[in-house]
């Protein structure tokens, strides 16, 4: 075996082990991020974890100006509970994304005149969190992956950015028409 072919056997292991290492990071991200959100949705939907449950949830859409508030705050409950889910899982990855990132931008839009912390802080950090899988994909550690149906890289994560900014922009437009 000669220097060259020692060298590039360590350099492979060294770039499978930053691959391995980069698909662990995305399946933490995806576990913790995602069941979280579908968490969220959880409680508006179902009154799991110390949620207020459907009816409450949407009287509090009706409240914020979201008209009919039992559309909007079913709908709001199952993009998070079904976009966390599909995140988790890295199942469908362009669609959970944009499910995920399009309610961030709503709640961006909703808590922005409370200004960063205490208000839109938590919709943006969705929505970052949320774009950047919509673009890294999901990893080797996904349902996705090796998948025929299994759609990433850039022209994907445009297409699921645009697709969120779509959906946000219609069911703001829908809060504002009286």
């Amino acid at each position: 075996m000669t220097a060259g072919q020692t060298l590039d056997r360590a350099e492979n292991a060294s770039s499978r082990d930053q691959d391995l290492a980069i698909d662990i990071g995305l399946l933490i991200l995806r576990l913790a991020f995602g069941l979280l959100f579908a968490a969220h949705g959880a409680q508006k939907l179902f009154g799991w974890f110390g949620g207020e449950g459907l009816a409450a949830n949407n009287a509090g859409f009706e409240q914020m100006g979201f008209d009919p508030g039992a559309l909007f705050g079913t709908l709001a409950g199952l993009s998070e509970l079904a976009g966390g889910l599909l995140l988790a899982c890295g199942a469908f990855t362009p669609l959970g994304a944009a499910m995920v990132l399009g309610t961030g931008i709503v709640i961006i839009h909703t808590g922005f005149d409370k200004g960063l912390l205490g208000g839109y802080e938590m919709g943006l950090l969705f929505a970052v969190v949320a774009a950047a899988v919509a673009f890294t994909g999901p990893g080797r550690l996904s349902v996705d992956a090796g998948r025929p149906w299994a759609r990433t890289g850039p022209a994907w994560g445009v297409i699921s950015v645009g697709l969120a900014v779509v959906a946000a922009v219609i069911t703001l437009v829908f809060k504002a028409v009286p």
